[in-house]
């Protein structure tokens, strides 16, 4: 694809003409003061503390660029995005807003791949598409403009090296994710590529038994059928391993599971044919290890409670929540809307996808609150979050501290 006159990949030019209004849609002078003031404001009755990566990562600003960019390259086109660009509703409904209309029918959109002309615009998510679905669009000769993350590149690039020298690609992830499926497609680009997706050390463990020869070959086949790629033999294609992972995945968790599976190859074939037999990479993005680390830092002096922004679909946010509501009473909401009141909070439990209704969730003794946010969440959300905290508690930011 390099090259392809159909595929833009580097934006059109337009950062400047379009800056004015990415601020007006995303930015926040509450959270400008906070970054001026160590990632600290207090007031009387309220010390917020925000650790100190949080919010838009490069890759997702990257895309929210070329998506306005395209729409101001283009005002008379129809433009398209094959699915969210990002896991952040408010980002999504604010392109939709301007004119971007969702090829999967997410926020009211009817647009359907059956309805692409030559002349559309079709964006491509920051989270890649599967190469399936990007030989659809060529095919209709349509005009794609690429917002896939340099991060997921990456692990594209290394899950080809994997398949065409013969190893299995197991990806720490979420099948259902849009960017686990669009890396598994990179391996099936050669004729003995295969894949295996894994969420956690539970389901490496079903793994590593059967390398070691304890497994089930119909009981693994039924648990990961949704997990493996067609045709899927785990007797032969488990004897030569490659590691990758969704790059908005637990670090800690992802070293884990390659340490896991390494130690059961290392087992099953003995220290000298560990190296022909089994190969990672770390390929955790950079900006999600920063937020993770930052968690760390910041729960070093614990809050009272911790906030978490981020769409309930990201993959990332999730993580962070798990992380601080290890540690203390944590709420993961979508935006400030979800604060209804003092006594009244919407949010994503750790492990559920339902989002559940606490009653009591701010007790009056909590005067310190601490606050992060996923890679895809807007500085003009989390400066909102703040904002709805002050108002329950009655108190004017005139004179922050």
């Amino acid at each position: 694809m390099k090259g392809d006159p159909q595929i833009v990949r580097k934006g059109f030019g337009l950062k400047q003409e379009i800056a004015g209004q990415l601020s007006s849609d995303y930015a926040s002078g509450l959270i400008d003061r906070a970054r001026a003031a160590d990632y600290r404001l207090g007031w009387p009755g309220l010390t917020v503390r925000i650790a100190k990566e949080f919010g838009f990562c490069y890759g997702v600003e990257r895309a929210i660029d070329y998506a306005y960019e395209t729409r101001k390259k283009f005002p008379d086109r129809r433009l398209f995005l094959t699915g969210e660009i990002i896991h952040n509703p408010r980002v999504n409904l604010r392109l939709r807003e301007i004119g971007y209309l969702f090829l999967d029918g997410s926020y009211g959109s009817t647009a359907r791949y059956a309805d692409l002309v030559p002349e559309d615009v079709v964006l491509l998510p920051a989270f890649g598409v599967t190469t399936g679905m990007l030989d659809e669009l060529k095919q209709v000769g349509c005009l794609l403009v690429d917002t896939t993350c340099g991060s997921v590149l990456n692990v594209w690039r290394n899950v080809e090296k994997y398949a065409r020298d013969g190893f299995t690609c197991l990806i720490h992830g979420k099948w259902k994710h849009e960017e686990t499926r669009a890396t598994a497609s990179r391996a099936l680009l050669h004729p003995e590529g295969r894949t295996l997706v894994v969420l956690d050390m539970a389901e490496t463990e079903e793994v590593c038994r059967y390398i070691l020869g304890d497994g089930d070959r119909a009981s693994f086949l039924t648990r990961f059928a949704d997990a493996v790629s067609p045709g899927f033999d785990p007797d032969r294609h488990l004897e030569r391993i490659g590691m990758a992972n969704q790059t908005t995945m637990l670090s800690t968790e992802s070293m884990a599971i390659a340490n896991r599976v390494r130690e059961a190859m290392r087992e099953r074939w003995g220290e000298a044919g560990l190296e022909g037999r089994f190969r990672s990479f770390d390929t955790i993005c950079s900006a999600t290890q920063d937020r993770q680390d930052a968690i760390k830092a910041l729960l070093a002096e614990p809050p009272q409670m911790m906030i978490v922004i981020g769409g309930f679909n990201s993959s990332n946010t999730g993580h962070l929540t798990e992380m601080c509501a290890a540690r203390l009473p944590t709420f993961h909401i979508e935006e400030a809307g979800h604060i209804e009141s003092g006594s009244r909070i919407v949010h994503l439990p750790v492990g559920s996808r339902v989002p559940a209704v606490d009653e009591g969730w701010w007790p009056a003794e909590v005067t310190e609150i601490g606050i992060t946010a996923g890679a895809s969440t807007p500085d003009r959300e989390i400066g909102r979050v703040i904002e709805r905290l002050l108002q329950i508690r009655g108190i004017e930011d005139s004179a922050p501290g």
